[in-house]
């Protein structure tokens, strides 16, 4: 059985401009889902397999500050809510920061790409194998395992580079990395590289690389080798393939879940609908009635 990682890389670098005007003066890891940001999704599910040391890609020295801040004590204000006798606020609050986990921060000072990003991590990582999550991407399981509960599940058993993929036409598939050579096997999927953004001719697959990812530390030594692709970026997809080219296995996870893209508004809306229906059922009745407003 393979070691699963202890460290997990959350690039939050970018200016976070489709979720404008919100987060002119806000990181788009702060807007929140049913009052919790989203980044803590993210940092639960970390928590969930037992990561040690999440490390944070930040751009600029105000998003940095943002994310020290969230997850460092806050004293004054504890204390506050302790002489108030308003436990559980102070529960709530000692709940951000999961026991035992350390922050890390690597800069990224030119977007060069989401690989040039995870580069940026390189000296924290060490030799250490690690997970990529982008955090705007959550995904939500209701009553079932996260995300990387599921993948850590399939890594045990395959080791190499496991990753959460989704099934798109193949019209679709022009916006994402493609697996080649794939073969399913119920809900995992066995390939022998990666296609990013292909053009419509050349899609060699229905199934998307996604993320999150559980990666070997030779994409670490890789990432320096890959060139800019298409759209004029550093990919990590890229160094994925390279890895699979030097013999890594490739396995994606058709994971359980419904995804939600919050670094758009219409995604973070949808959300956000949705998580306050099933957290707080007496908003249905009121649901209903606002719905009866727009039959025709």
């Amino acid at each position: 059985m393979f070691s699963k990682p202890e460290v997990c890389i959350l690039p939050v670098a970018g200016l976070s401009t489709r979720n404008l005007p919100a987060t002119k003066v806000l990181h788009k890891g702060f807007l929140t889902l049913d009052n919790i940001p989203i980044i803590a999704y993210a940092v639960e599910a970390c928590k969930t397999i037992g990561i040690k040391e999440i490390v944070f890609i930040y751009s600029d020295q105000s998003c940095k500050h943002m994310f020290e801040q969230y997850y460092a004590p806050y004293p004054f204000l504890e204390n506050n809510l302790k002489e108030k006798n308003k436990l559980d606020l102070l529960k709530v609050l000692e709940d951000i920061i999961p026991q035992g986990m350390k922050f890390s921060f690597a800069l990224q000072d030119k977007p060069l790409g989401n690989g040039h990003a995870i580069l940026m991590a390189k000296k924290i990582v060490g030799s250490r194998n690690f997970i990529v999550m982008w955090p705007d991407d959550v995904y939500l399981n209701f009553g079932g395992p996260s995300i990387l509960e599921q993948l850590v599940d399939v890594y045990q058993k395959t080791g190499g580079i496991v990753e959460n993929i989704m099934e798109f036409k193949r019209e679709e598939m022009v916006r994402y990395g493609a697996l080649v050579d794939a073969k399913r096997d119920g809900d995992v999927v066995y390939a022998k590289g990666l296609i990013e953004k292909p053009a419509l001719d050349k899609v060699p697959s229905n199934y998307a690389s996604m993320g999150p990812y559980i990666l070997p530390n030779i994409v670490m030594d890789l990432l320096p080798e890959v060139k800019k692709g298409t759209n004029g970026e550093i990919n990590l997809t890229d160094a994925i393939n390279l890895a699979v080219q030097q013999g890594e296995a490739l396995t994606g996870v058709l994971c359980k879940g419904e995804r939600f893209d919050c670094g758009t508004n219409q995604d973070l809306a949808k959300a956000n609908l949705k998580l306050s229906l099933i957290n707080h059922p007496d908003l249905r009745t009121f649901a209903r009635e606002v719905l009866k407003d727009f039959n025709d």
